[in-house]
């Protein structure tokens, strides 16, 4: 009967524990968000650092755990979200690394895609402060919704642009390796 106690203590704390957001770097990370109509869970998450300096956590939500890339990009949604933590990224810092990274996503090749970029760059012309959160739907039917702090900024539509977009963090050449592993669960 002992043993029987422990045993249903032991799995109580497990359960407990595995129901708990998962927290990185500071940041509480929500094991789901619901948006646009529809429940997408944390796939996984990491820190974006820059000479040493850590700059967000960046967090991958889908419909169901995937762990490649590909998997991720064939979803029919996915979402990237970025909370900052760092007080150096500016609205200037951030627009550079978003179009680096449209840059690395398409082999160098922005132009099919370059009216949407300079639309979608257009979302970050506020000042950015630490503690800000930018979610990013990117789903295939509408395209991508950008939320800042929850509140929905724009939709950017087009499967090329969507697909670019999530290959800033999980293409070949990602904004940081150890990050696209950690948002695929690695």
């Amino acid at each position: 009967m002992k043993s029987l106690s422990t045993l249903l203590l032991a799995s109580s704390v497990l359960l407990s524990s595995s129901l708990q957001a998962k927290e990185v770097s500071g940041v509480q990370l929500d094991d789901s968000v619901q948006l646009d109509n529809q429940t997408l869970v944390l796939n996984g998450a990491g820190v974006r650092s820059k000479f040493f300096i850590d700059l967000y956590v960046g967090s991958l939500y889908v419909p169901t755990h995937l762990n490649t890339a590909q998997a991720v990009i064939d979803a029919p949604s996915a979402a990237v979200r970025l909370n900052i933590t760092s007080g150096m990224i500016t609205a200037d810092k951030m627009k550079d690394a978003i179009n680096e990274g449209f840059d690395d996503a398409t082999d160098g090749n922005t132009a099919p895609i370059a009216a949407k970029i300079e639309q979608f760059m257009g979302l970050f012309s506020a000042e950015i402060v630490e503690g800000d959160q930018f979610t990013l739907l990117a789903d295939k039917t509408t395209g991508v919704t950008a939320y800042k702090n929850g509140q929905a900024q724009a939709t950017i539509a087009g499967e090329e642009f969507r697909q670019a977009l999530l290959k800033i963090w999980l293409g070949t050449e990602p904004a940081q390796k150890s990050l696209k592993d950690a948002m695929l669960g690695k």
